[in-house]
């Protein structure tokens, strides 16, 4: 009988996973399941008592007029629901998994090396909150932004310039008088500098807990998380690269899928978000539903404290338009 009922039924789907890719899931399952046992969660910090938190911001990407704002966290919206924006993925596959896919894409796309004396462009839709002396962060207004972001390994005084409002205004990072520039790292992520990282996940991983900052009150894992989605912002890099930070993001605890994310450009997807629960913070990303390409990122509040109310959003951007260019106010033809 279970033999007919067998033949009834519709074969299975295939799926041609290498061996390797199998162990690599399976390294990750019990992974999880080893995090889910030893995590015991801490104690919150009353919202009140907590310091005040200086945003952190990668140098590239704010204009100089705007140093302070909170859109150092670039790119996106994503909604979930207990921040009341959305509704969290229970079923299908985790945010582990829908990483993994991400990775697979991101190492098949072919990205033209970057030299020295190019630029990279980015076009966004974009929003930081300004930080309020003695007061909560005010949001601010979507506006478009367009970026030259500059490649020389450095040190440079210009890192970038911007277009905004119908200014063009050059970033210069705050620099000790004598300082010769900013090189190229963490904080200023060249083509060249993200190609020496190592595209082993687990080796890379260990490399951005070891370079990344954090303010009093965050939890480093969350610092490193936002790190990565900074890097993979306003940057061009090489695939490999690319993937190995999606692989390395799906090893940070905490990590979820969210089933329904949308950018500020209106563009419906799906997400990935993680939570700092000592900081009542939470950064998610946004992911072309069907080809899993990267949209955009947003951060916000997700519970009332002094920085603002529960759902204030610190920074969005959305990605328009992405390109290498060989001069400053030099925009893609297409």
């Amino acid at each position: 009988m279970n033999e007919e009922l067998a033949r009834l039924l519709p074969p299975p789907p295939e799926r041609d996973v290498p061996p390797g890719r199998l162990a690599h899931h399976k390294d990750r399952l019990m992974r999880l399941i080893d995090d889910d046992r030893a995590t015991v969660p801490a104690a919150p910090t009353p919202a009140a008592a907590r310091p005040r938190p200086r945003l952190p911001r990668p140098a590239l990407w704010l204009p100089a007029a705007a140093l302070t704002l909170a859109g150092a966290l670039t790119i996106g919206l994503v909604t979930t629901t207990d921040s009341g924006y959305g509704r969290r993925q229970s079923d299908g596959e985790s945010a582990v998994v829908l990483l993994d896919r991400i990775a697979d894409v991101a190492a098949r796309t072919e990205v033209e090396p970057v030299r020295d004396d190019q630029l990279v462009y980015v076009k966004s839709l974009t929003a930081g909150a300004e930080a309020v002396e003695d007061g909560p962060y005010k949001p601010g207004e979507l506006h478009q932004r367009e970026v030259w972001v500059s490649q020389e390994p450095g040190p440079v005084e210009q890192l970038a310039l911007h277009y905004e409002d119908g200014d063009y205004s050059p970033l210069r990072e705050l620099l000790p008088p004598g300082s010769p520039g900013v090189s190229a790292g963490i904080d200023r992520p060249t083509y060249k500098w993200l190609a020496s990282l190592p595209t082993d996940p687990d080796e890379l991983l260990a490399e951005l807990y070891r370079l990344t900052r954090t303010w009093e009150g965050q939890e480093q894992a969350q610092a490193v998380f936002d790190k990565i989605g900074e890097l993979l912002g306003e940057t061009v890099m090489p695939p490999k690269t690319t993937a190995a930070l999606y692989e390395a993001a799906a090893k940070i605890p905490g990590v979820t899928r969210i089933d329904d994310a949308v950018d500020p450009a209106g563009r419906h997807g799906v997400g990935i978000r993680r939570v700092d629960e000592r900081a009542s913070w939470a950064t998610e990303w946004v992911f072309d539903r069907d080809t899993l390409t990267y949209l955009g990122e947003r951060s916000y509040l997700t519970a009332d404290g002094a920085m603002g109310a529960k759902g204030t959003i610190l920074g969005e951007t959305a990605v328009l338009k992405r390109a290498v260019v060989d001069k400053y106010r030099e925009r893609p033809v297409s």
